[in-house]
């Protein structure tokens, strides 16, 4: 576990990720340009990056999953929050760095269990495997150059539909050059025949797509706000800030340019 700026930047010229402690919290990195991951350490299962609780939008139309899959590990914050709050989901977690699942401990992610699997695997691999199981997969693979080229492609996201249930949502996590993201975001559309809802990420420069195999993102605004009610006093995430985007977004009827 690093602190210093010397250690920080000499880690950094290796590639390999690596932990950094200050006072009050515990961060991955793979260079010291960017946090991939970051944890409190008073509240080691809180959500303190925007994008995870932009990305924890999926309760408004789910709000009780049965099987959550994700790809990419990282420091484990939306693994912990899933764990930990949605006691009802089964959730199943990929990364194909050894050496990314090898600091789980580092940031207090609970070891396997009957609810929990941590998997040393490709993501593509695993979707393409998968046929109709997912009532979430979430989709946040980064490594030290960026998104992984074979989790952006239009093969990729052909299979994340299939490999979900009939209204199963996909959350992806994309960070990048904008003509980039607009490109991913039309692919997701082509995969998911237009069932999508892209949302930019305040203050930071993410973008969270929401895709449905099914309808569920159609259903009526008075429903998404009546939710909202129901699970704000559980999870402390900005559902409130996430729910006015997606309104929005079906509002402005966004599309990508070409």
């Amino acid at each position: 576990m690093l602190n210093g700026f010397d250690e920080l930047a000499e880690q950094s010229v290796s590639g390999k990720p690596f932990v950094h402690k200050s006072r009050r919290t515990v961060s991955l990195l793979f260079d010291v340009s960017a946090i991939q991951s970051e944890m409190h350490l008073d509240y080691p299962d809180h959500l303190t990056l925007a994008y995870t609780k932009a990305m924890m939008g999926f309760l408004l139309f789910n709000s009780e999953p049965q099987l959550i899959a994700m790809i990419g590990l990282g420091g484990g914050s939306l693994t912990k929050y899933c764990y930990n709050h949605l006691p009802l989901a089964s959730i199943v977690v990929v990364d194909n760095d050894p050496r990314v699942i090898a600091l789980r401990d580092s940031f207090c992610i609970p070891e396997d269990d009957a609810r929990l699997q941590v998997l040393c695997q490709d993501g593509v691999e695993m979707v393409a495997q998968a046929d109709a199981a997912y009532d979430v997969l979430i989709v946040d693979g980064f490594d030290r150059h960026g998104q992984p080229p074979p989790l952006c492609s239009q093969t990729f996201y052909d299979a994340c539909f299939q490999s979900m249930k009939e209204d199963g949502i996909l959350v992806v996590n994309l960070l990048g050059e904008k003509q980039d993201m607009e490109l991913y975001v039309d692919r997701i559309r082509r995969s998911f025949d237009e069932a999508v809802l892209a949302i930019d990420v305040p203050d930071s420069n993410n973008k969270i797509v929401f895709a449905c195999k099914g309808t569920l993102l159609d259903i009526p605004d008075q429903q998404i706000i009546d939710r909202l009610r129901l699970l704000e006093p559980q999870h402390d995430v900005a559902l409130r800030l996430t729910a006015q985007n997606l309104l929005q977004q079906r509002r402005n009827n966004w599309q990508p340019v070409d």
